[in-house]
């Protein structure tokens, strides 16, 4: 992933997969699953492993199927996947701070002491949009989930550590 190239001179795939409206719709499903599922903001630092987990083909195929999963078990089950987190989350920080930036100017979120909340201009996130693909849809189904299964976890430290991940 480049960093700080503009969108000009950034390769065609590039720009389509990591745009801000598509990253920022996927940190959207997630923020609003969170919210539903927990009651609270989603705590800053989990929204930057939301693409790192979701975007990746191999990591999103062995996310689990459902939200209830324990996390632990995933965790100690993945751990061949888990060894390229950091590296991803640090690639893709540039995104996902481009991607929070643009919900931000469209208040599609809030930022608050406590974490994002989807803001008072949400986005339209249809559960099947139009003009989509398989990975496309399986990219938004496995955002949402990850909203969730955040959101079931106690706190956020021990998701850190659990990815390899040092704030």
């Amino acid at each position: 992933m480049s960093r700080e190239i503009s969108w000009s001179a950034r390769p065609p795939e590039e720009a389509a997969y990591f745009n801000p409206a598509f990253c920022g719709e996927l940190i959207s499903r997630s923020i609003r699953d969170f919210m539903e599922t927990r009651g609270k903001p989603l705590p800053l630092a989990l929204a930057f492993l939301i693409l790192p987990l979701v975007m990746h083909p191999g990591t999103r195929r062995a996310l689990p199927s459902k939200a209830n999963t324990t996390f632990e078990s995933w965790c100690a089950n993945n751990q061949e996947i888990l060894v390229g987190v950091p590296d991803r989350v640090l690639s893709l920080r540039p995104v996902t701070r481009e991607a929070l930036l643009f919900l931000a100017q469209l208040e599609a979120i809030t930022v608050t002491k406590d974490g994002l909340l989807l803001g008072p201009k949400t986005i339209k996130m249809p559960a099947k949009p139009k003009n989509t693909t398989t990975e496309v849809d399986e990219t938004r189904r496995r955002a949402a989930l990850v909203g969730r299964w955040f959101a079931s976890q106690p706190a956020v430290a021990p998701v850190l550590q659990a990815m390899g991940v040092t704030l």
